[in-house]
């Protein structure tokens, strides 16, 4: 890696779309889709559009399926910058390890905590140790061994991950488990029993494995954008490889596109499709200097992580019922149809939390693990 000779400055499309990803999360946890989805005909030509912000289930893909990638991947970024402003001041390489250390050992515990609402929320057996908090605390820490590689053994490293991950779970065998890519009875499946005595279905906990890479990816592109060239061929280039292989590899049956358990042909469609997208808001935002709503969506990207964790445990398990429980008699005694009144509610929670955020924003509060 060629060390940089000036101190990185913010990368507004990173801002962006980091902002963007926690709108739509906010979206989710205010439970607009659904509500949504209620309220519009089932004969409607939305509902293919609405569907998209919906996990596909076990065998392909939507647009939701993509954001705990892109999640991953703009960390990956974001540990780039860090990185190299931390080596900048001169910061010791076991110091930076230490704050790597400790912010994993947040993640993991928020991760974790975050079910508090449950009341068996700290019993091993119904820990959530699968969420993207949790997932993000592994993922990083292999991100950060790797930081000083060179971008082509970083790339082996992460086709090493892959190749591993789909060696083991093609040829994974235990008894009462069926093995391959079958939901509730594979590798992950038998991870999780092993080591938490859960009888899992769907997402497993050793995902952080495979979805490595896409922390890695982010690193990698970060460390190309520090380096002053223009990445966007590149990333372009890239994307469209990763996407056709993982899409043939899913046509042709050798690896099916599995995201629950993020299988190799997943994981590379989904890192396309990041490649895709920050490649698009770093050409509109940085190179052209437009501003589509920059602002708007930095109120949430400045704080991500706090703002992840208030809507999943404040704003799920306490103001979106509050605020429906003062609103709709309100919005029904005002004519407001009862399909609409639960949009309505959806929409007030947000403007609520936006505005939390917004003054967290002004205030220049910002809450970092």
């Amino acid at each position: 890696m060629q060390p940089t000779t000036h101190a990185p400055g913010r990368l507004r499309s990173l801002d962006f779309t980091r902002g963007l990803i926690m709108v739509l999360l906010a979206f989710e946890s205010v439970e607009l889709y659904e509500h949504l989805r209620s309220a519009v005909p089932a004969h409607s030509g939305l509902q293919p559009f609405l569907a998209q912000f919906f996990h596909k289930g076990w065998h392909g893909w939507r647009f939701w399926d993509l954001i705990q990638p892109l999640f991953m991947f703009m960390a990956g970024i974001s540990l780039s910058y860090s990185l190299t402003r931390q080596q900048l001041q001169g910061v010791s390489w076991n110091n930076r390890l230490n704050k790597i250390l400790k912010r994993a050992a947040l993640l993991i515990f928020w991760g974790i905590f975050k079910r508090i609402s449950d009341p068996d929320w700290f019993a091993i057996e119904r820990l959530d140790v699968t969420d993207i908090l949790t997932q993000l605390a592994f993922t990083t820490l292999i991100a950060f061994f790797l930081f000083s590689w060179s971008s082509l053994r970083q790339a082996a490293a992460c086709l090493l991950l892959l190749v591993l991950t789909d060696t083991l779970y093609r040829h994974f065998s235990a008894p009462g488990y069926q093995g391959g890519y079958t939901d509730g009875e594979n590798l992950g499946n038998y991870a999780d029993w092993l080591l938490f005595g859960q009888k899992s279905r769907g997402y497993v906990f050793i995902n952080w494995v495979p979805t490595a890479v896409h922390t890695i990816a982010g690193v990698m592109v970060g460390r190309r954008l520090l380096s002053g060239k223009n990445p966007l061929r590149i990333m372009c280039g890239t994307g469209l490889v990763l996407l056709a292989i993982g899409q043939a590899l899913d046509y042709t049956a050798v690896i099916p596109v599995i995201k629950p358990v993020a299988s190799v042909s997943f994981i590379l469609v989904s890192l396309a499709c990041c490649l895709f997208i920050l490649s698009l808001f770093y050409y509109l935002i940085d190179k052209r200097n437009l501003d589509p709503g920059l602002a708007f969506f930095s109120v949430f990207g400045m704080n991500a992580i706090f703002i992840y964790l208030f809507f999943d445990i404040v704003g799920r398990h306490w103001l979106n019922g509050y605020v429906a429980m003062v609103l709709t008699p309100v919005l029904h005694a005002a004519g407001t149809s009862a399909a609409l009144t639960p949009v309505l509610c959806s929409i007030a929670t947000f403007a609520l939390e936006y505005g939390l955020c917004y003054f967290l924003y002004k205030r220049k509060i910002f809450f970092k693990l």
